[in-house]
């Protein structure tokens, strides 16, 4: 027996990301080990990134990285899923003290025409918390099509063709490949992903960088990706699948992940139907009983179930939220 072949579920290390756009709440409200800064905009939870890579911190392989993971044991960890060479999904949360640029990603096929190593970038946020005012913009109105969006790049008025709208908590926004969007100020979020950090900027509302340079612009490389049939982007409304004092939802369901959200103070169980399982608990403290344990939980917390693991237990300690995300 190798020490890949028998898994418990795993805890990461964040990865902390200091941006113009970030604040203070990833320690405030998730808990993160944040330094003194003002600017901590994300926290990696788990990646298979290039040099960015989630490093193993709790049991006998505690120090390695999820790609060593990958690597040697990826049939333990991807079941039915396996053979793939980068874990399939980057999980985040973001705090945005200010607006992000304005952003399209590329599909799987536009992606390797700039970077053959990278996939598309579709993703899903989840709202954690979020200031009365705070907005985000997510596809075009209808109608507009690559003219008008040069046009008004052009002329300045880019927020004519957006659309933007008031999120708050609990709101799910599903982001295809190919979509327009920005995070804007005030906002909390979990985001997943496909595991890609190709992103194009349209726009960045005029700022300057922190060489007080304007940032670069990718303005043909973002009409060229961004899906013009798409129009206006709005909350996903979810799909029950359980209701009363166990309410379990599916948030996204797309080739490239499934979302699953439950929200009781009951414990349940997930069968892991012999593939990966990743909790985050975005409200509460849970307790996390498998073959090997028990995991305490709290939020902000991001959990990684391998498939070799068949089910768990998940006890809340009071009311809690949890996300349950898995592919297809």
């Amino acid at each position: 027996m190798t020490e890949w072949d028998s898994m418990t579920p795993l805890t990461f290390e964040p990865r902390l990301k200091q941006i113009r756009w970030g604040g203070r709440r990833l320690g405030e409200l998730l808990k993160k080990d944040i330094g003194p800064g003002s600017d901590y905009a994300e926290s990696w939870e788990i990646a298979d990134h290039g040099t960015d890579q989630s490093i193993i911190a709790n049991g006998p392989n505690s120090g390695k990285t999820l790609h060593q993971l990958m690597c040697q044991a990826g049939a333990t960890l991807l079941g039915r899923h396996a053979g793939l060479n980068q874990f399939p999904l980057l999980i985040k949360f973001l705090d945005a003290n200010d607006w992000l640029s304005l952003q399209v990603h590329p599909n799987d096929e536009q992606a390797k025409q700039y970077d053959r190593a990278e996939k598309g970038k579709t993703e899903a946020w989840i709202i954690i918390d979020a200031q009365p005012d705070s907005r985000i913009c997510a596809g075009l109105k209808s109608g507009v099509d690559r003219d008008q969006l040069r046009r008004h790049l052009q002329d300045g008025t880019i927020e004519e063709c957006l659309n933007i709208f008031r999120v708050r908590p609990g709101d799910c926004v599903f982001v295809p490949a190919g979509t327009v969007h920005a995070i804007g100020p005030g906002i909390v979020l979990a985001e997943i992903q496909q595991q890609s950090d190709l992103t194009f900027r349209l726009h960045d509302w005029g700022r300057l960088g922190t060489d007080s340079k304007p940032r670069e612009i990718h303005v043909e490389q973002s009409l060229f990706c961004t899906d013009f049939q798409r129009g206006p982007v709005m909350p996903v409304t979810p799909t029950i699948l359980s209701s009363g004092e166990h309410v379990h939802e599916e948030l996204v369901r797309d080739r490239y992940f499934v979302i699953q959200r439950h929200t009781t103070h009951r414990e349940f169980q997930i069968s892991a139907n012999n593939q990966f399982h990743i909790i985050m608990v975005l409200n509460g403290m849970v307790g996390i009983e498998s073959s090997d344990g028990t995991h305490s939980l709290t939020c902000g917390s991001t959990i990684l179930i391998p498939a070799a693991i068949e089910t768990i237990s998940l006890k809340p300690n009071g009311g809690s939220t949890v996300l349950d995300i898995f592919l297809p």
